[in-house]
């Protein structure tokens, strides 16, 4: 009688060790529940059949959805047969040190403060308050040039998207001076 090695032991230790083995196939459900949601969500939309092209605004949602559950089922696969991702070699990272988290809690905060405050103070003050917000959490001390170099780039920003592309961004109180 042959045993399947692939397969865990009816023991909870041995199950854990399998599933940390085959981590990846969480990245599986997460592709697998992400299709799912495209695709419920394309075949779900209402369309007005005199306003859609040749093509039609469903297709491109569809074409992801499809893709994301064609790409699960493939990794799925690949990872049940022993395929293991490779540890980062591109990268300077030092594998073996531990997560910076006040880096992460810092960027986290920043983001979440500009979703607060980009309503009341607008796209420019609250984007610059991003830029050097960012540039402070990720190591940059540099007080005099900071902020003037955020200020510019928020408000660069704000001109492509405002003025540019058309994509209306909230200006704020600057609303009638830019």
């Amino acid at each position: 009688m042959t045993t399947r090695t692939d397969l865990p032991p009816a023991g909870t230790d041995a199950r854990r060790s399998w599933l940390r083995g085959n981590s990846e196939l969480g990245v599986c459900a997460l592709l697998l529940a992400l299709g799912v949601l495209v695709l419920t969500d394309a075949l779900t939309m209402d369309v007005d059949i005199t306003q859609r092209g040749p093509v039609g605004p469903r297709t491109v949602p569809v074409v992801v959805g499809v893709a994301l559950l064609v790409v699960a089922a493939l990794l799925a696969v690949d990872v049940l047969r022993g395929g293991r991702g490779r540890a980062e070699t591109g990268e300077d990272v030092d594998l073996s040190e531990p997560a910076d988290w006040r880096t992460v809690l810092l960027l986290a905060g920043i983001f979440l403060g500009t979703a607060v405050l980009i309503d009341p103070l607008g796209f420019p003050v609250a984007g610059a308050l991003l830029f050097w917000g960012a540039a402070y959490a990720l190591g940059s001390r540099r007080t005099d040039r900071d902020p003037l170099i955020a200020a510019v780039l928020s408000l660069v920003t704000y001109a492509v998207f405002n003025n540019l592309l058309g994509v209306p961004l909230p200006g704020g109180p600057l609303m009638g001076v830019l």
